[in-house]
């Protein structure tokens, strides 16, 4: 194992790198085999996929059970695994407590590289540090966007959760709604809190928060259905998150609302709803993208050195909106699980 991580306060990190990575990573999705160089000239390399010993990269997130979203973060992950020889090790709690175990787990397996999300940053803090002094370098991806650097993280991969909800915010004063619930599935995760923040910053009409439990369907459901009878006025159901979305359109039928629905984050179903007029527009932040990402650029930090980012600045992978009028293009990807 590499052990020339050093933390951030240790380190000075060359702002051309993400140039660098961004060329690699450019070069690599060019060629239909997908494989990349290891070292200049390829002496290192074999189509397809590339000739570097085998590392091991340990991603634990915070994912709920039944979210459609973290398999879209997964199968990029893997598929820059499979790519890069290195082997994937996937676990996931929504529990902060729990998470910061299964980081622990992946320290004392001592894994080559740990991909993390930080919804709950507090929790995570120590083991992050711990991971840090084993030489173990760590890189972010969805959430923690506020906190990456400070906590000593590599780089980080996501979207700015409060510029999302701002330009979601803008675009509900398009539509000319004009009272808005929006919907928390999970309580005390920052990058949740920061898009309804962003929300309510831009948005002209009223806004409230709604908190729900993400993990239990039948409970959400009723949960905005009684909103919805208690409240005709609402006529915006904001959701962060695809199965709440398709969630919330069930609602809106059972207490006879004349609510919409508009929602961050994508998965096939959210565009086929999309294309029949049941949710307005989905904000994409590319979880596949992240996943793909993280992993890559810890094979890159690995081979070459390389500081995604340059190790001062998040690589963005959105903002994006999706609505009528690109859904179509969009559709197609989303049907292999890959938007």
């Amino acid at each position: 194992m590499d052990r020339t991580f050093q933390p951030r306060s240790r380190r000075v990190a060359p702002f051309f790198a993400i140039a660098a990575a961004s060329a690699m990573f450019i070069a690599g999705c060019s060629s239909s085999s997908g494989g990349k160089e290891a070292e200049e000239g390829g002496a290192n390399a074999s189509a397809g996929k590339a000739n570097t010993p085998q590392m091991t990269v340990a991603l634990v997130t915070h994912a709920g059970q039944g979210d459609t979203f973290w398999d879209i973060v997964r199968k990029g992950a893997q598929t820059a695994a499979d790519k890069d020889n290195v082997k994937l090790v996937y676990s996931n709690d929504p529990n902060a407590a729990n998470q910061a175990n299964l980081v622990q787990n992946a320290i004392d397996q001592k894994v080559d590289g740990i991909a993390v999300t930080l919804a709950k940053p507090d929790a995570m803090k120590d083991v992050i540090a711990k991971a840090e002094k084993a030489g173990i370098p760590v890189v972010g991806l969805n959430s923690g966007m506020d906190v990456w650097k400070e906590q000593g993280l590599l780089s980080f991969f996501g979207q700015d959760e409060t510029v999302s909800g701002e330009a979601f915010g803008k675009k509900l004063n398009e539509t000319g709604a004009k009272h808005a619930v929006c919907v928390i599935h999970e309580q005390g995760n920052v990058s949740l809190e920061a898009r309804c923040a962003g929300v309510k910053k831009t948005f002209k009409g009223k806004t409230e928060n709604l908190y729900v439990n993400g993990t239990d369907m039948p409970s959400v459901k009723s949960t905005i259905t009684a909103k919805l009878k208690q409240d005709s006025s609402i006529d915006e159901v904001v959701t962060l998150g695809a199965p709440i979305a398709l969630t919330s359109v069930q609602s809106v039928d059972d207490a006879s609302s004349k609510a919409k629905v508009a929602t961050f984050d994508l998965n096939k179903e959210l565009t086929d709803a999309i294309k029949a007029g049941d949710i307005e527009f989905a904000v994409d932040q590319q979880p596949y993208l992240q996943g793909y990402l993280a992993v890559d650029s810890l094979w890159l930090y690995k081979n070459n050195g390389n500081y995604s980012g340059g190790g001062e600045a998040p690589v963005l992978t959105g903002p994006a909106f999706v609505d009528k009028d690109n859904v179509d293009t969009i559709a197609k990807f989303a049907a292999k699980g890959t938007r």
